[in-house]
């Protein structure tokens, strides 16, 4: 199984030596670091450390995510990472598992199942993700305890979803899209540690305020489209 590795980068240039250094190679065929014009090397850290470096100067996470989509070379199957090394890339294996084993198709790696340090993730961010996990639950019939950007599925399965989201309603869009196309989705827990530097999203005001408008709306939008 051919698997590619996307992973979205803005100034990460403390953390993704790290994130690169612990993806098990055995297991991934390759590995595309979006990297959205980072002013602390983080592009050359990740280009010496063998990743290919996609440069992508429109900011977003979900542009970025969709970036390295269309860079990817014939996976069978796309990991998204984040680059700050809250996930850790050595549990890989418990995402690509269920797709493996024909029991899934989107596997999202929850960080309130798994094992969470104490402020990896603050209060606002845990409660938000359980309503909005409740929401989707309640609306669209998927059993989830978060909406973690440590994810993996099948590269077909995301072609097929025309996904769109360019900013923090990427990872709501394509949970709520892949739901009403009936694939399965799976949750597995997966250990959550504080990130290397500071968030751009819960450690601002600003932040949290986007991401939880664009995680909340998407909710609610991609019910009431038409299949």
């Amino acid at each position: 199984m051919r698997v590619s590795v996307v992973i979205p980068t803005y100034n990460e240039g403390a953390a993704i030596g790290r994130v690169l250094a612990d993806i098990p190679a055995d297991q991934v065929s390759e590995v595309v670091v979006v990297d959205s014009n980072s002013t602390d090397g983080t592009a050359d850290v990740a280009s010496r450390m063998g990743a290919r470096v996609v440069r992508e100067p429109r900011r977003g996470y979900g542009r970025a995510c969709l970036t390295g989509l269309e860079h990817v070379v014939s996976p069978d199957v796309v990991v998204f990472l984040d680059g700050d090394y809250s996930d850790r890339p050595a549990e890989l294996g418990k995402l690509l598992t269920p797709i493996r084993e024909g029991r899934a198709d989107l596997v999202v790696g929850s960080r309130l199942a798994g094992a969470r340090e104490p402020r990896a993730l603050p209060r606002h961010s845990v409660w938000g993700n359980r309503l909005a996990a409740l929401l989707i639950r309640l609306l669209y019939g998927v059993t989830l305890t978060d909406l973690g950007p440590f994810r993996a599925a099948r590269y077909h399965l995301l072609r097929g979803l025309a996904l769109s989201e360019t900013t923090y309603g990427w990872p709501v869009e394509m949970i709520a899209r892949a739901a009403r196309r009936k694939a399965r989705i799976v949750e597995v827990p997966v250990s959550y540690h504080p990130r290397i530097g500071t968030s751009k999203i819960s450690g601002t005001l600003r932040g949290s305020i986007g991401a939880g408008w664009g995680i909340f709306s998407g909710i609610l939008k991609y019910r009431l489209r038409p299949p």
